[in-house]
């Protein structure tokens, strides 16, 4: 992770502010606000705000007859009812914000998730600095050939050589040609007087993807836990896979009952269609189940086999 110093500065002094509130507060998020967590080589995500906690998770559920926060063993009962049973508005009562800083290209998978407040830095009226990512040679990996958007055997050697030198010297090349077209200095004035700049927003287009960008991130708790249920699934793309890690990780500072229900029954648990479910009411029953008897896709039936059947490392 890189943090220059005006922004290690920034980050102390954010630090060392504090203010009376009535609001709930959280000692265990609020102790790491405005720190930031590293990601990837250059990358980080910090909690820049939050609002609510596990309580107001409660009060929200309850409103409806108007009880109090009861004791905590029933807060976190109904917290896991709410849960298991996916009533989502209660958990919409919470809010977080976080300042992330990742390669465009993660960025751009990330934007799909089309329900938090975002506001990118701005290449249009900024220099992006010249920070790549490059992956570590042990997440270098060939195209998987059983899945499209997957990674197969991670390369080595000279492959992995040539690979790592080639994204190294297009992204060099690149942004020493994005500084050329712009031809500004630091304080924005031009390095050679006797030509125009390119405008920002022309000059940014040359940029690879792996180049790093920065934004504001503000989304509600039930939106955070659907983005961590996707994001933080073995699944998913190891660049912003190790993202949602990282926030999964502020959530559980925060909202410890909600995020530890998350994770019996969304991040570990599994989702059986009614043909599925079928199949294992057979299978409890004594019945002998095959894939062709079954009335599953071989798809549908290796995915309830690699569910039900226990994989030994």
């Amino acid at each position: 992770m890189t943090l220059n110093a005006l922004q290690t500065e920034e980050i102390a002094a954010a630090r060392a502010q504090s203010a009376e509130t009535r609001r709930p507060t959280v000692p265990a998020l609020e102790a790491m606000l405005f720190e930031a967590i590293p990601v990837l080589d250059h990358g980080f995500v910090r909690v820049i705000d939050y609002m609510g906690d596990d309580a107001a998770i409660v009060q929200a559920a309850r409103v409806s007859y108007g009880r109090g926060t009861k004791r905590v063993q029933e807060d976190a009962g109904l917290i896991r009812y709410l849960m298991r049973h996916r009533h989502s508005t209660p958990f919409e009562m919470c809010e977080i914000k976080y300042h992330v800083k990742l390669p465009i290209f993660v960025a751009r998978q990330w934007i799909r998730h089309r329900t938090a407040n975002v506001n990118e830095y701005s290449a249009r009226y900024s220099i992006l600095d010249r920070e790549f990512y490059i992956p570590a040679p042990e997440h270098l990996a060939a195209q998987s050939v059983s899945n499209r958007q997957g990674r197969g055997a991670v390369l080595g050697g000279d492959d992995a050589t040539r690979v790592l030198d080639i994204l190294r010297e297009d992204a060099m090349r690149t942004y020493d040609h994005y500084a050329e077209m712009l031809n500004e200095d630091e304080s924005g004035a031009p390095r050679d007087p006797e030509r125009p700049g390119l405008a920002r927003e022309l000059a940014r287009m040359n940029l690879t993807l792996n180049t790093y960008t920065q934004w504001y991130w503000k989304t509600d708790l039930h939106n955070l836990l659907h983005f961590l249920s996707l994001r933080a699934d073995a699944h998913a793309q190891y660049e912003i896979r190790v993202y949602a890690d990282e926030m999964l990780k502020t959530a559980e500072a925060w909202v410890p009952l909600a995020t530890q229900a998350f994770r019996d029954y969304r991040l570990g648990a599994a989702t059986l269609s009614a043909q599925m479910l079928t199949v294992v009411r057979r299978m409890l029953a004594g019945e002998s189940v095959a894939q062709p008897d079954s009335g599953l896709s071989k798809r549908e039936w290796t995915e309830l086999m690699g569910v039900l059947v226990r994989r030994e490392s």
